[in-house]
């Protein structure tokens, strides 16, 4: 069993109605809304990933239709809901859960904070992953990325050298606008660590993006800022 370190669910002041008008602005960066809690370690990959970008809000009891449906009795969605926040992330996520009476049926309201402390990593099998909200999606975290939140969430201050092979980085980015770790790694005749870890920095300091296309990290100018 797990011990509750935070408050149990809340009557919420929000009605049947005010639920049903959220929902039908759909799914998006902010809001994400199920049917039923499939599982904790699901429901923990939503929850992490609203926490790891800006917070969000989850609806139990609506279709993916967004009509409302609720759920009988909010208990095992609340055991489930706690056990992902508490147990599943690391480090634990303090959750707000709001009930939202709907005829004998009960509505679910679960407001995500964005994390203080980032990144928060989800516990799975054999490995914790680092889910972040993109749009109305979940997606995974490169090893890059998971860095660059560490980076900027530490108090600790960014440094880089100017050196040869940023010098080669930029003169690249100048005439094709993006690089990969793989591909900065090649052009410079750099292990892809250090590759990683120059362009991890770069990010940190804003000077450069990081942006994801097809499950591949691409990196670019900040702000179209040329060097």
């Amino acid at each position: 069993m797990y011990s509750q370190n935070h408050s149990a669910a809340t009557l919420s002041e929000m009605d049947y109605l005010d639920v049903k008008n959220l929902a039908q602005t759909g799914e998006g960066m902010y809001l994400e809304f199920k049917r039923t809690i499939p599982s904790a370690y699901k429901i923990a990959r939503e929850i992490a990933a609203f926490a790891n970008t800006k917070g969000g809000t989850l609806l139990i009891g609506v279709d993916d239709d967004k009509s409302l449906v609720g759920v009988m009795g909010y208990q095992e969605e609340e055991f489930l809901l706690d056990k992902a926040a508490v147990e599943l992330c690391e480090p634990s996520v303090k959750i707000i859960i709001e009930i939202v009476h709907f005829g004998d049926r009960d509505l679910l309201v679960i407001k995500v904070p964005e994390a203080p402390n980032k990144p928060i990593f989800v516990k799975g099998d054999d490995e914790q992953i680092v889910f972040m909200r993109e749009k109305d999606q979940n997606k995974v975290a490169s090893k890059e990325l998971i860095e660059i939140i560490k980076k900027r969430n530490s108090d600790e201050g960014v440094t880089f050298e100017y050196g040869p092979d940023e010098q080669k980085l930029f003169r690249y980015l100048n005439e094709y606008g993006e690089i990969t770790v793989k591909k900065f790694a090649q052009v410079v005749d750099i292990p892809q660590q250090k590759a990683s870890q120059t362009l991890v920095n770069l990010v940190a300091a804003e000077i450069l993006n990081l942006t994801r296309k097809d499950n591949t990290d691409y990196f670019t100018y900040a702000q179209n800022d040329k060097h």
